[in-house]
């Protein structure tokens, strides 16, 4: 990962002091200094505004995924059914699941950065109530995968297409879950925080016919509280969900998740419900004591809440730019390696989060984003842009590819012929002579003989493109294939 140019180094150097580790393991430092860490007694000490304010951008910057899940769990918790809520967005109670029977309505600001390639589901669940069972189909080779997550964003399980998941009954538990798993329970996982995440993903071809026969193998998949568990598979016609109310709108951006102007109340919580990683615990204890302080002390939490205010502004709001994170490749393409999989990566954990949360682990999917030409110019929609990929060179992958287009709030941008992406959902995508594939994108219709491989961009303002790789194969995953270049035609 590269250096950030972003993070100051006043935040960077209380990371690095509070966390002391290399590649994931807890250096010697850090574990002799643990114990003297946590045993400091914050009474009657005196902190500095400066102080309390660099802790305040801290941890703000190392929390903000934390406190976006947070916050989907409280809104999450006043569900009472199963529905679409306005229409656009699959809601459940905790520690049940909703799905959609088609792909991703356009108009959904819940999570930034869909895609219309598979069908989607969502289940937010409190493990601390119950553990919870996960119904999977028997999919009959088509690709599969569901993302399972704690509050961290990481991934806590290996299921779908990828790791030959057999059809059945799984089940994740939490933290602190003593019980007796079902004999029908095929494997159990295990989650360290108590709110987890789950995101069923289903592969659909962009066809009438497919929309249709997907529907037999979606109605069996299903997320409920082992309490309700008899050992049969339950069914649901996902496509007959009512359509529940929605609060107002908050325009055409994400949900905000995140207020700076709560978070020294919020971080608390955050501290008791996610337990440290290990060499984490130094950090912990910075941040407890200085929460523990600004407690009684109005003058000192303005402080800290100031940072976290500076922080939002400086370090995570520029995140949400593609090109302000990952690892560099050619053509101004960026990656990542170790999505869903970030460890005591602060950076790359804040940036996916802010930017398109919920990434898939690096086997399951490799992602690649774009925000420039080939020129290193903004692409921006009063510009015609071509994407050419040699023959042979699509993609290499064991699921499916895709490019997507995303307005400047990472959203779909209406469009004439409601389409947002391309790729191996599309089956009438027309090669070149030489057996290469030209997509264009523009916001001009382009020629007949073109139209099937035109992916529509808005008419003006910027853009970013985005290449999906689900089950990549080695030579995607090791480097050796990288997109093609993003051209500007003149």
């Amino acid at each position: 990962m590269r250096k950030s140019k972003i993070l100051s180094a006043a935040v960077l150097a209380l990371l690095l002091t509070a966390t002391t580790y290399t590649a994931g393991t807890v250096s010697t430092a850090a574990k002799t200094n643990t114990a003297a860490v946590k045993n400091v007694n914050t009474e009657n000490m005196e902190f500095t505004e400066a102080y309390v304010k660099e802790i305040g951008k801290m941890s703000y910057f190392w929390g903000w995924p934390m406190v976006n899940m947070h916050n989907r769990y409280i809104i999450s918790s006043q569900n009472t059914s199963i529905g679409l809520q306005g229409g656009t967005v699959p809601t459940a109670p905790l520690n049940y699941l909703s799905m959609f029977h088609d792909y991703v309505d356009p108009g959904g600001r819940v999570v930034a950065c869909p895609n219309q390639d598979v069908v989607y589901g969502q289940s937010m669940m409190s493990l601390d109530k119950d553990a919870v069972i996960v119904q999977v189909p028997d999919f009959k080779g088509r690709f599969w995968v569901y993302q399972i997550v704690n509050q961290r964003t990481d991934s806590i399980a290996e299921l779908g297409s990828m790791y030959n998941s057999k059809p059945g009954f799984y089940m994740i538990t939490g933290p602190d879950w003593k019980g007796t798993v079902p004999k029908e329970v095929i494997k159990v996982f295990h989650s360290d925080t108590k709110i987890a995440y789950a995101i069923p993903r289903i592969f659909m071809n962009d066809t009438a016919e497919d929309k249709k026969d997907i529907q037999e193998f979606i109605n069996k998949i299903d997320i409920y509280p082992l309490s309700e568990f008899d050992g049969k598979v339950k069914e649901r016609s996902w496509a007959d969900l009512p359509i529940l109310s929605a609060p107002a709108t908050q325009g055409s951006s994400e949900v905000k998740w995140v207020d700076p102007a709560k978070f020294a109340d919020e971080l608390p919580v955050i501290l008791q419900d996610v337990p440290p990683l290990a060499g984490e615990e130094n950090l912990y204890a910075t941040m407890k004591s200085v929460l523990e302080v600004i407690k009684n002390n109005p003058k000192l939490k303005e402080a800290f809440t100031q940072g976290a205010v500076e922080a939002d502004k400086e370090l995570v709001t520029p995140l949400f730019q593609f090109s302000n994170y990952g690892i560099k490749l050619k053509n101004n393409w960026t990656t990542t390696n170790n999505g869903a999989d970030f460890g005591t990566d602060y950076y790359t954990r804040t940036a996916a989060a802010k930017s398109n949360i919920f990434i898939n682990k690096a086997a399951e999917t490799k992602y690649f984003y774009q925000d420039f030409d080939s020129n290193k110019e903004r692409l921006n929609g009063s510009n015609k842009y071509t994407v050419t990929f040699p023959k042979g060179q699509i993609p290499p992958v064991n699921g499916f590819w895709s490019l997507t287009l995303y307005n400047s709030e990472h959203f779909f941008e209406p469009n004439e012929i409601n389409r947002y992406s391309l790729g191996t959902k599309n089956k009438d995508l027309k090669y070149n002579r030489d057996g290469s594939l030209t997509l264009y994108v523009q916001s001009e219709k382009p020629s007949k003989d073109k139209e099937s491989n035109w992916l529509p961009a808005p008419k003006n303002g910027e853009f970013s493109l985005y290449i999906r790789a689900y089950w990549p194969k080695e030579v995607i995953s090791n480097g050796q294939w990288t997109p093609p270049a993003v051209i500007k035609a003149k």
